[in-house]
Order: C-alpha cells, then structure tokens, then sequence
C-alpha cells in the first residue's frame, strides 16, 4: 500500500471544492420552511444574511488553524491539537455517524428529489417495498446509487474526484449565475416585488394551510421572539452552506496548504453566500410569500422557474439541481474519509482505515463511509436528516473557534501565516451568536437536536474502549 498523498490540488481546486460541497439542493428547497417559520421575504432574507455572515466568519476563524495545521483530517487536527485526543474523537465520531455521513444522505436525498421530476418512477411516493415498520422507497435507492457511484469514482483517485468537482462546480455556479440574471430581469414580476417589498417586508408571523388556504397569523413578539424564530429558522440556510470546511480535510493534498486552504475558505464561502442571497432575492421578485412557503414539495426553485419562465423550464431546472446535488456529494465524499483516515492513524477508527490504497486514496475509508451514509438514506426524510445534522455540526464549529483562543496561549510561538480576522471580538460573536441558535435548537426542535447531543456523547464510553484496547496491543 502507498503510505503517502499526492500533493496535486492548487488554490482554484481548493475553492471549488469549497464552493461544490456546499452548493447543493438546499437554497432551492430550504427557504419554504423558513418562510413558514418567520412569515415574510425580509425576515427570510436576513436569516440567509446573518448565516452567511456567520459561515463566512467561521471560514476566515479556520485560516489561521488550517495555517498552523496543514495535515489530512482538517478539524479533527485542530481540536485534537487544542482540547487532546478525546474532544477530537468526539468530533470524529459524530462525523462519521451523522455529521458528514449524515449530510451525504440529505443531498442524495435531495439528488432524487429532482430525479423525481424527469422519471416520477423515482419518487418519495413510489414504494418498493412496506413492512409495516419499514418502507423502502425508489428515491432511496436512488440516493443510495448516486452515492455508491460516487465512493466508486473517488476510489480510483484523486484526480477523477477533483475534475468532477471542478467541472460540475463551474457549471452549477453558472448555472445558478443564469437563473439569478434571468429571474430579476425576463422573469421579475413588478407586482409580486411590490407585494413582497411593500409594508409586509418585515411581518413577523407564521404561514399555515387552513384546507387548502394559505393562512398568515401575525405573531406579537419582541426582538426575543423574532431572534429565536430567526435561530430556528436558521436551520436550512446554515445545513445550505455546510461542509464550507471539506477542504480542511485534504490538507495533507494541497499545494502550499498554508496559503491555499485559507484562501480557498475565503473566497468559497463569500462567493456561495452571495450567490445564495442573490438567488433568494430572485424568490421575491417571482413568488409571493405564500407561493414560497408552500411550494410543492418545498422546491422552491422550481416553483420560481416557472413563476419566471413557465413549465417548460421545469426539467432543465430540474437537470441544473440534479447536477448540483451530484457534485456537492462528490465534495463531500471526497473530503470526508480523509478523516477517518487520520482517526485510523491516530489508532481511533478501523485500523484498515489509515491504508492508501494503489491510487494514494483512503479507499477501506471511503467504502465504510459509503455504507454508513447509504444506511442513514433509509432513515429519515431530508427535512429530518437536516434536523440531526445542522446542531452537532454547529456544537463543533463554536468548540474550534474557541480552540484559537486555547492555542494561542498554548502554543504562543506557532507560525500563523494567516491570523483570525477581527479576533478576539469577531470569533466571540461567532461564537455567541452560535451558541444562542443551539440553545433554542435544543428548545424549539428537541426530537432533533437532544438525539445529536446523544449521539456526541454515546462517544465517550466507545473512546476509552478503544484507549483500552489501544493501549493493550502497544504492551
């Protein structure tokens, strides 16, 4: 077995990675829900602007650890580096079994949500199979294909899995570029903007069916009130734009990681959240509050392409987010097992993990992460698997950043060629911020985020087992 990675991606693969793995099927979908939650298009687009500020934020926090730590396996080093072996494994354990497998789920979910719609066969609605406890759908096996072909792809190399991505990045990117132009000039309906950015702009309520009658129910509150619906709501847009840290995960690929990879977050999530924005603000021009909120199946998307252009454009759409899903789980896929990778290495996951096979990639790694994500699609909905995902992911992003603090009294003299910008204030208001969308997370959806929490800490018996067991083959 080969024992080393090959160092063959450069600034643009870094972003694109960046870029594909969080372009997927959220901003097309995600934006129903919140709608539904806060009850108008300003309240909607400042939840997409205060996470965007918040990824964004997070993303130049990590320059300065990707700087100091250019080693595969990205946040696991970091916090193994700033708490020891046990906080780290925590984190490695949780993306393994719901963060990062959990993700690759939703999206292969969501690849066969838009499949649906050039072969219906493919549908949620088609059962293949009904045990009562169990239903298998068509979308399922879908999803599950699309992964499985992925794994196999990034299996026979680096270089498949990054022309993929650097190809179907660039064409969704223009794509979505494309939609956004078009829906605010060919497609902008003057009246539907006039309703949207009139006196309801900033309406705090909820969207409701009464039969088959949307229903707005104004909700008195004050900025308490409005902040906990934004942080609940907050939910789609931050799982929208996660997985921004996968290219953390291929450091030990990188060319001059310690320029590269913080560039590459850099420039990824600020070219994302703009684009998300855009796109969310091209809603408002071609759908009324209601039509976003109860958009058939939550595709939104699609329901704004058609408002603009009419049904023809529906399967080209639908193509667009096939592509876009495709090459976000690609992303994902790719940087994921680089983790489980340095787990193996540092003796906490399967031993045959840490092998490189002929290609110089983590292939018993990839397969393992293939099979447990595979799993999780017979689980859940998108909606639930986005639920379980966004906490334990957000627990992680507050207990790295507050890592910058503890290396930097701990290692004072570590070379930092990037430093985290406006720190300390702005890491401590990412972190607060954060914080107070996990304390009503845990409030507002608890059958989501106390299960996430669970699972975080079902990792503490299973690590001092592997420390046990560690230890005795080293005697």
């Amino acid at each position: 077995m080969s024992e080393q990675f090959k160092r063959s991606l450069g600034l643009i693969d870094g972003t694109m990675l960046v870029a594909g793995s969080m372009i997927g099927s959220g901003v097309f979908i995600v934006s129903a829900d919140m709608m539904r939650n806060v009850g108008s298009p300003g309240l909607m687009l400042l939840v997409w602007i205060i996470s965007g500020i918040l990824t964004v934020t997070a993303a130049v926090s990590y320059g300065e650890l990707a700087g100091m730590f250019p080693k595969a396996g990205g946040q696991y080093v970091y916090l193994r580096e700033a708490y020891g072996s046990l906080v780290a494994f925590l984190y490695g354990w949780a993306f393994f079994s719901v963060i990062q497998t959990g993700t690759i789920a939703a999206v292969g979910v969501g690849f066969s949500k838009f499949a649906a719609y050039l072969i219906p066969a493919v549908s949620e609605k088609n059962i293949l199979l009904d045990l009562g406890f169990f239903k298998l759908s068509a979308a399922q096996v879908v999803s599950i294909m699309s992964i499985m072909l992925l794994t196999w792809i990034n299996s026979r190399g680096l270089e498949n899995g990054k022309w993929i991505q650097l190809i179907l990045t660039f064409t969704k990117i223009a794509a979505l570029a494309l939609l956004i132009i078009f829906g605010l000039t060919i497609g902008f309906n003057a009246d539907v903007w006039s309703a949207n950015w009139g006196a309801g702009f900033w309406n705090f309520g909820t969207w409701t069916m009464s039969g088959e009658t949307p229903v707005f129910t104004a909700v008195q509150g004050g900025v308490l009130a409005i902040a906990s619906a934004i942080a609940v709501s907050s939910v789609g847009s931050l799982f929208s734009m996660e997985a921004w840290n996968s290219v953390t995960f291929v450091a030990g690929e990188m060319r001059n990681p310690q320029r590269n990879i913080g560039l590459s977050l850099f420039l990824g999530t600020l070219t994302v959240t703009i684009i998300f924005l855009l796109a969310n603000v091209m809603y408002t021009a071609t759908l009324l509050p209601e039509q976003i909120a109860f958009a058939k199946d939550d595709r939104v998307g699609i329901a704004a392409g058609v408002a603009a252009f009419g049904p023809g454009i529906v399967l080209l759409i639908a193509v667009m987010l096939m592509i876009s899903t495709f090459g976000c789980n690609n992303g994902l896929i790719l940087s994921g097992a680089r983790v489980y990778y340095t787990m193996a290495k540092d003796g906490l996951f399967f031993s045959k993990a840490a092998d490189l096979n002929k290609s110089n990639v983590p292939g018993y790694a990839l397969w393992t992460q293939c099979i447990w994500a595979s799993g999780l699609c017979l689980t859940g909905r998108y909606g639930d698997l986005l639920d379980y995902v966004i906490f334990t992911v957000l627990l992680f992003y507050i207990l790295t950043i507050a890592g910058i603090f503890i290396l930097r009294r701990k290692l004072p003299d570590a070379e930092r060629p990037y430093k985290a910008f406006g720190y300390p204030v702005v890491p401590v208001v990412y972190m607060a911020a954060t914080l107070f969308i996990c304390v009503n997370l845990l409030i507002y959806k608890p059958l989501y985020s106390w299960p996430g929490l669970g699972i975080v800490l079902l990792g503490v018996p299973l690590y001092y087992w592997l420390a046990k067991n560690k230890s005795a083959e080293q005697a």
